[in-house]
Parts: structure tokens; C-alpha cells; sequence
């Protein structure tokens, strides 16, 4: 391939980034800003020119996947000799076995599930959320922040992590567990990862091998690296410069499982002399998407410039029920398919795994064909395997019925809200159940859930057609024209583990993550009610909707998603909220802008706001565009209890800007003093 071939399309900053003789070199990619391009033109670029031999480049990934995007993704650009590309673990196994192998060692057997020991040595008397697979995931935080059995009260006290367990409890079930590993001559994989970086450190002879081998090292989601890892890391280099690193700091969303952002944030301090450069640019989501998802982030940095054309704002609906918000996301995901549209162009993302089925149950009523992204099955899922475990114990021609109560005391026991939220789920399915039949017993119920959970979804991450449902965590990485972000609730947005300003922050960022995944539609939703287990109960909206509400207000008044009008109208926007004009009944109302966004039309009269919504509803089929273009449901309700007389009164609505008003404020004047007529 011709060397300038390489630069195709590229914008300033990526073909720097391409380019640069650099070394050590960290490539800032912000989401969407072509991340994987840069970095395999980048190694293209360097073999073509001679700079790089691709026998001796390693890239380093966090997936398989990404690594066999990688692999191909090179080779379509003309590296056709294979580079080693792969997970730390997987380049670290590579290693470790060539090394068994030349000492004419004993090669220790891989435990591919921590589970298979740990369940053993869980307390006989445990609730049935605490599993073992709560205390693999902080053995391998631990393992991780490359912490002993005997340092990690230390540790859980030093970073205020919660446990599952009494720390003590964990620690020992931690140590027990070591030692069975060690008795029977298994390593798990987090083991690989340090009997690397230690072979590095002490084997002179194995080093200098590998950093043979490994000349220029390529490390992509640099965020996610942990201290383990950047050991490792370390170790391979040896004092050479030639490392590039790709990442996103705003993407930061994994320390919860032992990762450290620190090590890119502070790269230049880790590595002196490296050059930073950033990719600022977004090829993903329009002005509008990304406005909102900065807005989220609260940062001080500029936000990234989108490349794609303006777009329809943001939307914010809430729902009386978490079933209503399931079937009326639903009822919007058909109504906006276009005949040939693939169902896949549209995402419902959620915080947890258990809020998918509600969305499961709701497709399969609609007839839309989804895919369940991740986390297993549901029946595979440890917490529901124990429950309905414990259930088919009962005597089989037990009412069913009767032992719904045993079902929600273990959601009420249940230690966070993700055990929680799959054990709601399987209420649902269970109240189902004995509502099919009120003879139904004990004995038939494991049969029926088999046959109505696979048959259901029988390809659940496979590739056929359908709506994507992803859990915020799961959906980093992927991208959909159309993204409707469900449950946005105090609970789950921020999650309810979630404590203090650093677990906020990584919160935050997640959200900022799962908004960025839409190419051209967001809409986001929040239940008022919602059910748990056989309690119903009152929701809270996230407090970061009245941020993402305040940015969709301010952009409907710029009429454009760029450069700094929106920002302005923003400011301008929450500023006229602290002094709104006096609503019905003369009462002036003074809040805060951030919490007055939230509240203003929960006191909308009912009649006025139907008149609007009907004017709304013509207007849109007039013009052939959806509703909500022509005005948002809350500007609607704001209208309806502010009651503006005066243009100047207009503009003081959320959501109504001059653009807005010149079109459409007369309209909006002649119902509101028409309602006025009406009650007098």
C-alpha cells in the first residue's frame, strides 16, 4: 500500500497521531473519534516505513474481540505477517508456558472459574444473594491492586470498597482459597498476569527474551489498565521507549474491578518525555448527542467537535410504571422503524441485567425481535439457579402460590441491587405462573421456566435481527443510530452501592458512556413506580436528568447542537429558571435552576396541556416530522402551568428559544389565552 494511503481521510490530529516519530506516545480518543483506525494505520504506517518489524510488535487489548478486529483490520492494510495481538492474559499464558516448557517444568493446570473452589468455602449459613461469584470478583480486585490475602482488610479499608461479606470472613475465604489452588496445582488467570510480571523482574535470561521478542508495544483502552497489568507492562518494556498507548479518561469505568485511569491521566509523569496527542474530534453522534452526554460529564474541557450534521435534541419522558416505561419504549421503537430498517439500529440500554426482562417481556407482546447482549442467560445466573434451587426443594404438590412470599423475602435479603434485580425478575416470572393455572404446584414450575425463558429468546447474543438490549457496561465499545436509555432512576443512575465523590464520578462517566453509544436519536426514560419483588415502589428521577434536561432546553433554544450558543443558552436557561415567571394562580416560584427544571409542569392544567398536545400533534403531521421536533412533552407542560401571557414571558420556558418562538409563539399564545377564556 502507498505510504500516503495511510493518511486517506484522516483529520489533522489523527494523522499526527499516525505519523509522529513519538516515543513513548498517548493517543487521547475520545469516543467516537476513530480510536481503532488511528491505531492500525499507526502500526500499518510504521511497518510500511520500516520503523517497525511486525514480527516484533505486540498490541495489547482487553477482548478477544477487539483483538481479531485488530488482526483483520491490519491485515485489510497490508500487514499480512501476524502481529501478536491478544489480552495481557493471553500474551502472559503464551509466555509463561514457552518459559514451563524451556526449565522442563511441571505446567500448572488453569482453573477457568474461581467459582468451582470458592463455593465450598462459603459460610453454611449464608443468604442466598451472597454467591461465589461476589467473592471471585473481589479476589480479583485484589489480585488486581496486586494485594495478599493478609493485606486486603488493609486495602478494603484504605479505599472504602464494600464487601459482600464481613472483610474478615472474605480475607480468610481468600487465604483458604490460595491454598487450595496451590494443594492441587492450579493458577487461575489473574495468577498469569503477576507470575509474568515476577519472571520479568527476577529471570534476567526470560526477560531479555522477551523484550527480544516484544520491540514495539501497542496498548489500546489504556484506562482500563490495572496495577498488575501495568507492571506487566513495565516488565516488557525494560527501558525502552516504544510504547504508544490509545485511551479515553472519560471512559474510566472499571475501577470498581481494580482499574486505574491514573496510569493515562498521568502518563507523561509515568513515562517522562512522552508525547500527548488528542483526537478531539466525534465521527459517531451529532452536535445535539454530544452536547448532552458533555453536559453529563461536568467538565471543565472543551467538548468534542462533531462532524456529523445537527440533529433532533435529546428527549426526557417519564412513565407512571416501570411496565408502562418497558411497553411504551416498545410502542416508540416500532412506530420509528421505517419499512427495510433493521431492528438492529435501535438499543435499549439499562443500568443492570435484571431490568432487561421487563424490556424481554415487552418486545415479545409488540412482536419486535431483540437480542440480550451479554451476562449469560437468565436461568445461568447464580443468584436465580440458587433461588429456584431452593424452591424445587418444597414438596412438589405444594400450591405455588404459597411460597411466592419465600421468593420476596430473598429479594428483601438480597445484598445489592443487581441480586436484587434478578430475583425481581424471577418473581415476575413466578407471579406468571401461579396466574396461569391456581392449581399450579411447586413441582411443575422449574419445567415452565425452562420452557418459557429459552423458547422465548432461544439465540440471545447471537446475530440475527433484532432490537440490542445492553447494560451500560456492555455497550461500551458499540454504537446505534437510535438509543433509548431506560430506568434512569436514583438507584440505578448513580447505582445504589454508589458512594462517595469518586464512585459518583465513574457513575457519571458510565452515563456519559451509555449516551455516547447514539449516532443520531437519544431518548431517555425513568419509571415513577416500579416493582420489587410484591412491593411497589415510589422511584426518584436521576439527578443527572435535570443536567441532560437543562442541555435539551438550552440546545431547542440555540437551534443547534454547535459551538458556544448552546453553552450560552445553558447558562441563560437555568439562570431564568431561578427566577421564573409567576405560574397559575400568581405564586411566583424561585428554585435553584437545577431542581427547578425537574419540577416545572407537575402542576400543569390538564386541559391546556391537551389543547397543546393536539395543536403539537397537527403541526407535526403538517410538517412530516415526529412530534417532539416541533416541541418537547416537558416545554409542553411548562407552557401549561406558566401559563405565558407575552413573548417575553415565552421565552422564559424551558425549552422555548427565539427559533421556537418565532414559529411558533403566537400559536402558543392564542391556547394559552384561549384556556384562560375558557375558565373564566
Amino acid at each position: 500500500m502507498d505510504e500516503h494511503a495511510f493518511f486517506d481521510g484522516l483529520d489533522p490530529a489523527q494523522r499526527e497521531a499516525v505519523a509522529t516519530d513519538a516515543a513513548p506516545l498517548c493517543i487521547l480518543a475520545g469516543a467516537g473519534s476513530g480510536k481503532t483506525r488511528v491505531l492500525t494505520r499507526r502500526i500499518a504506517h510504521r511497518v510500511a516505513t520500516g520503523s517497525a518489524d511486525p514480527r516484533h510488535v505486540v498490541a495489547l487489548t482487553f477482548t478477544r474481540k477487539a483483538a481479531g478486529e485488530l488482526t483483520s483490520r491490519l491485515a485489510a492494510l497490508g500487514v499480512h505477517q501476524r502481529v501478536a495481538a491478544g489480552t495481557f492474559h493471553s500474551i502472559a499464558y503464551a509466555q509463561l508456558r514457552r518459559r514451563w516448557a524451556d526449565r522442563n517444568e511441571r505446567e500448572p493446570a488453569l482453573l477457568d472459574r474461581k467459582v468451582r473452589l470458592l463455593a465450598p468455602m462459603l459460610p453454611a449459613r449464608r443468604d442466598v444473594s451472597i454467591q461465589p461469584a461476589d467473592v471471585a470478583t473481589e479476589i480479583e480486585w485484589a489480585k488486581a491492586r496486586m494485594v495478599a490475602p493478609d493485606g486486603y482488610a488493609s486495602a478494603v479499608e484504605a479505599t472504602g470498597r464494600r464487601t459482600p461479606l464481613a472483610v474478615d470472613v472474605v480475607a480468610a475465604i481468600y487465604a483458604r482459597y490460595e491454598d487450595e489452588k496451590r494443594r492441587r496445582g492450579l493458577v487461575d488467570f489473574d495468577d498469569l498476569l503477576l507470575r509474568c510480571a515476577v519472571a520479568l523482574d527476577e529471570d534476567a535470561e526470560f526477560a531479555a527474551g522477551q523484550r527480544w521478542r516484544f520491540r514495539h508495544v501497542f496498548v489500546d483502552e489504556f484506562q482500563d489498565v490495572n496495577p498488575v497489568q501495568f507492571r506487566l507492562l513495565r516488565g516488557w518494556l525494560g527501558d525502552r521507549p516504544d510504547l504508544c498507548v490509545v485511551g479515553d479518561p472519560n471512559q474510566a469505568i472499571y475501577s470498581w474491578n481494580g482499574a486505574d485511569a491514573g496510569y493515562l491521566v498521568d502518563f507523561s509523569r509515568h513515562f517522562p518525555g512522552a508525547r500527548v496527542v488528542e483526537l478531539d474530534r466525534n465521527y459517531r453522534s451529532t452536535p445535539q448527542v454530544l452536547a448532552v452526554g458533555h453536559t453529563v460529564l461536568a467538565s471543565t474541557r472543551p467538548p468534542q467537535v462533531a462532524q456529523q450534521p445537527d440533529g433532533v435534541v435529546p428527549e426526557i419522558r417519564s412513565f407512571a410504571s416501570d411496565t408502562d416505561e418497558a411497553r411504551g419504549i416498545a410502542a416508540a421503537i416500532r412506530s420509528r422503524r421505517a419499512p427495510g430498517t433493521p431492528w438492529s439500529h435501535f438499543a435499549v440500554l439499562v443500568r443492570t441485567n435484571a431490568q432487561a426482562v421487563l424490556f424481554e417481556e415487552a418486545f415479545r407482546r409488540a412482536g419486535i425481535p431483540y437480542r440480550v447482549r451479554g451476562g449469560g442467560a437468565f436461568l445461568d445466573q447464580p443468584e436465580v439457579r440458587a433461588a429456584v434451587a431452593t424452591l424445587t426443594r418444597a414438596p412438589a404438590r405444594v400450591p405455588f402460590a404459597s411460597v411466592i412470599d419465600d421468593l420476596d423475602a430473598m429479594v428483601r435479603d438480597a445484598a445489592n441491587a443487581e441480586r436484587r434485580g434478578e430475583l425481581e425478575a424471577l418473581v415476575r416470572l413466578a407471579r406468571e405462573y401461579a396466574a396461569t393455572d391456581p392449581s399450579a404446584v411447586v413441582g411443575g414450575f422449574t419445567a415452565w421456566l425452562a420452557a418459557t425463558v429459552r423458547s422465548d429468546e432461544p439465540d440471545r447474543d447471537g446475530g440475527r435481527d433484532g432490537v440490542d438490549v445492553v447494560t451500560f457496561h456492555r455497550a461500551k465499545g458499540l454504537e446505534w443510530p437510535v438509543v433509548f436509555l431506560a430506568g434512569l432512576e436514583r438507584g440505578f443512575v448513580p447505582i445504589g452501592h454508589a458512594e462517595g465523590s469518586a464512585a459518583w464520578a465513574e457513575e457519571r462517566r458510565l452515563l456519559y458512556v451509555a449516551i455516547t453509544r447514539a449516532e443520531r436519536e437519544l431518548h431517555c426514560s425513568w419509571a415513577e413506580r416500579r416493582t420489587f419483588g410484591s412491593r411497589v415502589m415510589h422511584r426518584n428521577r436521576s439527578p443527572w436528568l435535570d443536567d441532560i434536561e437543562a442541555a435539551a432546553a438550552a440546545l431547542a433554544a440555540a437551534g443547534t447542537g454547535r459551538g458556544p450558543d448552546w453553552r450560552r443558552h445553558l447558562a441563560e436557561s437555568r439562570a431564568r429558571l431561578a427566577e421564573l415567571s409567576p405560574g397559575a394562580g400568581g405564586a411566583a416560584r424561585r428554585r435553584s435552576g437545577r431542581h427547578a427544571v425537574a419540577e416545572i409542569g407537575r402542576n400543569a392544567d390538564p386541559a391546556l396541556l391537551s389543547a397543546l398536545k393536539t395543536w403539537r400533534a397537527n403541526t407535526a403531521r403538517a410538517a412530516g416530522v415526529p412530534a417532539f421536533i416541533v416541541l418537547h412533552d416537558t416545554t409542553l407542560a411548562a407552557i401549561a402551568e406558566l401559563r405565558p401571557r407575552t413573548r417575553d414571558a415565552l421565552l422564559a420556558v424551558p425549552g422555548m428559544g427565539a427559533v421556537k418562538a418565532d414559529r411558533y409563539g403566537q400559536a402558543m399564545l392564542d391556547l394559552v389565552a384561549g384556556a384562560g377564556a375558557a375558565t373564566a
